[in-house]
């Protein structure tokens, strides 16, 4: 055991300094941080590794679980609500559904109101049939309805005799939400959104201690293309607003911050999401401390998290089932109370019993299987979360405070500070996925060629119009998938009654026509074109035969760029009238003289792919 104690005194500690002096070696005159020290979408810079001394002057390093300001989460272990939500069409189809999957692992239901809603205390009853209301946690979605809800919830429990304060859940109202998602006032008569949102905290404080009323979706701002610390800001600056405005109505901070959750989608950036969890509930914690709490337990966040829409793809649509995957990773790690997992086909239709099955099963494999419940706060520790969530944090309270020089969240987001914003970081992501410097696989990255969709997508839901009217006081947000503009120039291929070939001319060097050849096909395939690939042509002759055999539109040279000026020009000469002739890459010493021959398209690393692709569909319709 000694032995074994004293194992890693042999080798002598490896400084900072002398990996440093190790890696400058290594780049060979490289400079460092350009070569390995990247920035984020939020403008975060991450370095290649981390060791303790990052994270040795960083506060609360050395709190628990459960402890304030609750960084490491507000429980003693880590187990989380499994939710699904159900659409209420029918109440005795909801019912049904409701019972159905609470027997299949669910331990949380919501049900949505949109055009069919309860008339009376007996068909809400009709909803709650057979469910026990104090062994789930429930969810309503009822806009200006919340509050009907919660009386009929309330007089349910009564007549079931149950005891109120074992009823747990939401009525997930937001008028600020509403706000940011149509760009119009929430009224009801006389009434404000703020008017509605007292009466629902001072109801739920006489008749469901236990009850949640106001909710904060930060899901709005994800899925309008905001990043991690943007998400996170502007949820952080509406949840202030609710209780700027609501205790200057009088209600307590210890009634008030009890009332209040928040929801987060989680993205693919693994760590980042972690982190923001963290963060949000250190910055949340700090927000309700200025409102001077009697208890620390007071300031704790009730987090919701869903996986994000915003990455979704409608081609090649199970790889959803891997992003949804490790998103629920990230959210559960992160600390969740609560999380859904959107079904895999929600992109292009209404999801089915299988998609709603397969949903449900990854966060009881993550649980049951994975054991994700039964570690409090597996990131803590971890130099580089623990550090990302500090950048996080930092990055997201001076954006905090920017919105509160500007009065809070309504008044940044009537003056459309918060859009604007928003829009920017929204076309920088849509940017490097049409450069493919970000990666959507199946989308901008190694599309299924045979894949067709048009006939099985629902072109509303995969691609809702944003519907707006004149009573606006501000524009609202944009909420769209980040796959859209490739899926729409896809499906206007697909529905071509022949799509478009585009023939592969490989000839010369071995590797570079194969490499060549093989971006060009990926390029093209993104745009739903049909590629004719081959195994090089020993004369350009005989490519050029093959070429005008297969009558393709579309004809890319892949060779090398010293071969280029050489093969070029009979190449062209031969079939510009027939296709349109691409060279594959950017040969630079000879650019101009094939511009000149006549070829203007070359596609390179560099490409937009998505504008190139639009262009060539133009040039074929």
């Amino acid at each position: 055991m000694k032995d074994k104690q004293n194992l890693f005194s042999e080798f002598a500690a490896v400084s900072t300094a002398d990996w440093e002096a190790k890696i400058k070696q290594d780049l060979k005159g490289a400079e460092y941080n350009k070569k390995l020290i990247w920035k984020t979408i939020e403008g975060i810079k991450v370095k290649p590794y981390y060791r303790s001394e990052d994270i040795d002057n960083q506060p609360f390093t050395d709190i628990l679980p459960e402890q304030f300001p609750f960084i490491r989460g507000n429980k003693n272990d880590n187990n989380w609500l499994i939710r699904q939500d159900i659409k209420v069409e029918n109440m005795a189809d909801a019912n049904q559904k409701a019972l159905h999957i609470l027997n299949k692992g669910i331990t949380a239901l919501g049900f949505v109101f949109a055009d069919v809603f309860p008339k009376n205390q007996a068909e809400f009853s009709r909803l709650m049939q057979g469910i026990q209301l104090d062994a789930v946690e429930l969810f309503f979605d009822a806009g200006n309805k919340s509050l009907e809800v919660l009386q009929m919830l309330s007089t349910e429990v009564k007549n079931q005799k149950l005891n109120d304060l074992n009823i747990r859940g939401s009525v997930n109202y937001d008028f600020l939400g509403k706000l940011s998602s149509s760009g119009k006032c929430v009224k009801q008569g006389d009434k404000t959104g703020l008017d509605i949102a007292v009466e629902l905290v001072e109801f739920a404080k006489d008749n469901l201690p236990n009850f949640r009323v106001l909710h904060i979706n930060g899901e709005l701002f994800h899925n309008a293309g905001a990043d991690a610390v943007q998400e996170l800001t502007y949820s952080l600056s509406a949840g202030n607003e609710y209780l700027a405005r609501l205790t200057e109505r009088g209600i307590s901070i210890n009634e008030l911050s009890l009332r209040m959750h928040f929801s987060f989608a989680v993205g693919t950036n693994y760590f980042m999401e972690i982190a923001k969890l963290r963060a949000a509930r250190l910055l949340w914690s700090q927000i309700v401390q200025a409102y001077q709490p009697c208890c620390e337990y007071k300031s704790q966040m009730l987090i919701h998290t869903t996986t994000s829409r915003w990455n979704m793809t409608a081609y090649d649509p199970h790889i959803n089932l891997l992003r949804g995957t490790t998103e629920s990773m990230s959210g559960i790690i992160g600390g969740t109370d609560i999380h859904t997992v959107t079904p895999f086909d929600t992109a292009y239709k209404t999801s089915d019993e299988f998609s709603e099955r397969m949903a449900r099963n990854i966060q009881i494999i993550l649980k049951e299987e994975s054991y994700l419940d039964r570690i409090n706060d597996p990131a803590a520790g971890s130099y580089y979360i623990e550090s990302l969530t500090m950048s996080v944090a930092e990055a997201a309270w001076q954006s905090f405070q920017a919105i509160e020089k500007k009065g809070g969240y309504i008044a940044a987001f009537t003056e459309g500070f918060i859009q604007e914003e928003i829009e920017k970081t929204a076309q920088k992501r849509l940017l490097l996925l049409a450069t493919r410097r970000e990666n959507l696989l199946g989308t901008n990255q190694f599309p299924n060629g045979e894949e067709k969709i048009s006939k099985q997508v629902d072109f509303e839901t995969a691609f809702p119009k944003q519907v707006t009217d004149n009573e606006l006081i501000a524009k609202p947000l944009k909420s769209f998938r980040l796959a859209e503009e490739f899926e729409k120039l896809r499906l206007k291929t697909e529905q071509k009654d022949v799509p478009p070939s585009v023939f592969m001319f490989t000839y010369g060097k071995l590797n570079m026509r194969k490499a060549r050849a093989a971006f060009a096909t990926n390029f093209f395939a993104c745009g739903g074109f049909n590629t004719i690939d081959n195994f090089g042509f020993p004369k350009v002759e005989a490519g050029i035969a093959a070429a005008q055999k297969s009558r393709a539109e579309i004809v890319v040279i892949c060779s090398s760029d010293e071969e280029y000026p050489e093969i070029a020009p009979a190449i062209y000469k031969a079939l510009n009238q027939q296709a349109t002739v691409v060279i594959a890459g950017y040969p630079k010493d000879s650019i101009e003289e094939l511009q000149q021959l006549g070829i203007q398209h070359f596609i390179h690393v560099k490409s937009n792919v998505l504008e190139e692709l639009k262009v060539f569909q133009r040039k074929l319709n």
